[in-house]
């Protein structure tokens, strides 16, 4: 196999650390295989003493595999791991640790849903809740935090701190550690038992970290320790394509690689195998607007190709149609409908396409789990005053719209099964102000009833008052209201399809049934599965398709409302960089007009892009 320059030198390298920037379609995983085979081969290096870390059980297989076809017949002892696998198999030997002491994601959420429930903490979307703030207590242990100083995003300082408390008074009780545990551990082992930290640094001799630009402060720190006293340590990353700073990934460790190591070489990796010379310049251009980042310049090993195209649509409707027909068109032009592949912000935004694609009988497949909008717990507040207004007066039905907005009705003036607003008045006879929201309730009921669906989605936002609600529960929970409206507003703009409750009803069960076949689907292996490949821009990170669309070019979705901070704003300018450069052949960027009846403004991406001149 023939190399270029920089492959050559990242390959044949001898002692000392090196950084290996290693931009996308750079051939990393080769130089990675490559490099071990040379180690071994030709440097006379034990292979037992070679320790290669990856970021996922997928990764590390795929690398190991890779090695050993490579190496053919002979079998060398390489250690192919995830860190987590690397730390815990050091914490088995010291402390005799298992794998049953690891503590499971469902026991990790039951935990946090007990503190709650004893906290009696009034939160609405329980699972995102959970799922944050178990994130929050991962970043803490993962950055070495001081939890006295840390400020959440979630809830407020105390009732995070009583959460965090909480959580490892639990592992505690339950003889378990998770995965930060791990690495704390790990950590606090090597700084305490010299002799311990001896061992294994003769045992590892030559180090090895692929997708180096994720790794956290807590991983940094223990590889350094182990890398010791020779640092052959090999890192390969590309900064550009940093992407997980939510999960504690921190770019600047990267960037300061070479401060921690002045004596460290450095190899860049510059040839893109995998995408047009128009792709490769026109990503480029975008990702030279980020000011912390090594300055690089990706040049394109294929011909320049068709021109990355930029398509405005009166609004999503027409997005989701236009993208639709053009897969169909690929697919009668004889591409495989695997080449092709649909990247968004967020996991909210596909819906209108879902539906376009269930609608035409074209198949799809999800790499993430798509969340059902009408599932969402805003949904099935707004769902249960319609279905309330259609005659259903069950006790859970109530209690769920009864307070939402606030209206100060007991649990205890419902006391039937069957809710009777008569009873409900009678037991507030000495309070007229409640018997008056009582018949508000009522009217507004009835009102309800006799709308279009889009109309009294609208009606219980407006009139209601449900939309205040959001707003103050979304102050409770430290986010943007906007987030929350957004719910809303697409379930607004799916009930604009139909004339009819039923109808609406009917479609809910048509996508259920859909996104439950697509999560069954995801166990199957990628070249099983056959289908046009919806996927966040997170989610594509290491893939490549021939043809790809990027969906919702718009401000507030990419960059997201969220990023505020020139930090946030560099990542999500990471994150579009790295949705642009999956695409081998032909991209395509889509931006709206138009959302839920308000003007949306076009990406400031697609001016980078386009370059200054042009804007």
């Amino acid at each position: 196999m023939a190399f270029n320059q920089g492959q050559k030198q990242a390959i044949s390298h001898g002692t000392g650390p090196v950084m290996v920037l290693a931009g996308p379609g750079s051939g990393k995983t080769t130089v990675l295989t490559e490099r071990v085979k040379v180690l071994i081969q030709e440097k006379q290096v034990n292979p037992g003493a070679i320790l290669v870390i990856t970021f996922t059980r997928a990764a590390a297989r795929e690398m190991k595999a890779r090695f050993e076809r490579l190496v053919g017949e002979q079998s060398y002892p390489v250690t192919f791991g995830t860190f987590h696998s690397v730390f815990f198999r050091i914490l088995k030997l010291a402390y005799g640790y298992e794998a049953k002491d690891i503590v499971r994601e469902e026991q990790r959420i039951r935990f946090l849903k007990e503190m709650i429930e004893n906290e009696e903490l009034d939160v609405e979307d329980e699972a995102d809740f959970i799922s944050s703030v178990l994130g929050e207590i991962s970043a803490v242990k993962g950055e070495m935090l001081n939890l006295d100083c840390y400020y959440s995003k979630n809830c407020s300082e105390a009732v995070f701190q009583t959460l965090y408390e909480g959580y490892e008074q639990k592992l505690r009780e339950h003889g378990c550690i998770d995965f930060d545990d791990m690495m704390v551990m790990c950590y606090e082992l090597f700084r305490q038992r010299k002799d311990i930290l001896q061992a294994w640094q003769r045992k590892y001799q030559y180090i090895l970290v692929d997708e180096f630009q994720d790794i956290n402060r807590l991983q940094y720190e223990i590889v350094k320790l182990l890398a010791l006293p020779e640092n052959n340590l090999f890192i390969v990353g590309d900064d550009d394509q940093s992407i997980y700073r939510f999960r504690g990934a921190r770019p600047e460790i990267m960037l300061g690689f070479e401060k921690d190591y002045p004596d460290a070489s450095r190899v860049l990796l510059n040839v893109n195998y995998r995408s047009t010379k128009t792709i490769v310049e026109t990503a480029n251009r975008l990702i030279a607007c980020n000011h912390t980042r090594f300055e690089k310049e990706i040049l394109a090993a294929k011909d320049k190709g068709a021109p990355v195209r930029t398509c405005f649509y009166p609004d999503a409707g027409d997005e989701a149609l236009t993208v639709v027909k053009e897969i169909l068109a690929y697919r009668n032009a004889g591409y495989p409908l695997s080449d092709i592949a649909v990247l968004y912000r967020t996991s909210l935004e596909p819906r209108l396409l879902v539906e376009r694609l269930m609608e035409y009988n074209i198949p799809f497949c999800t790499r993430d789990s798509l969340p059902n909008i009408y599932d969402h717990w805003i949904s099935g507040n707004i769902l249960s005053y319609i279905k309330a207004a259609m005659g259903d007066r069950s006790r859970g039905r109530i209690l769920e719209i009864i307070n939402r907005p606030k209206r100060y009705v007991s649990r205890d003036a419902l006391e039937t099964s069957v809710v009777s607003w008569e009873q409900v008045k009678s037991f507030y006879q000495d309070k007229d102000w409640m018997v008056e929201r009582i018949e508000r309730l009522e009217f507004d009921l009835q009102a309800i009833c006799s709308m279009k669906p889009a109309a009294a989605v609208n009606y219980i936002r407006k009139a209601v008052g449900y939309n205040d609600y959001l707003k103050e529960y979304a102050e409770f929970r430290r986010m943007k209201a906007e987030e929350l409206l957004e719910v809303a507003d697409q379930l607004q703009e799916s009930a604009a399809g139909f004339s009819s409750f039923e109808d609406w009803f009917r479609h809910m069960e048509e996508y259920k049934k859909e996104l439950e076949e697509q999560a069954r689907n995801q166990e199957a292996t990628d070249e099983s599965r056959e289908g046009v490949a919806l996927m966040t821009m997170h989610g594509a990170k290491g893939l490549e398709y021939r043809i790809v669309y990027i969906i919702d070019a718009n401000e507030g979705i990419t960059p997201h409302r969220k990023a505020v901070l020139e930090a946030d704003l560099e990542e999500e300018r990471r994150m579009f960089y790295v949705a642009m450069t999956r695409a081998k052949e032909r991209l395509c960027i889509c931006s709206v007009k138009e959302r839920y009846g308000r003007k949306q403004e076009p990406s400031r991406f697609i001016r980078e892009y386009y370059g200054k001149e042009e804007a």
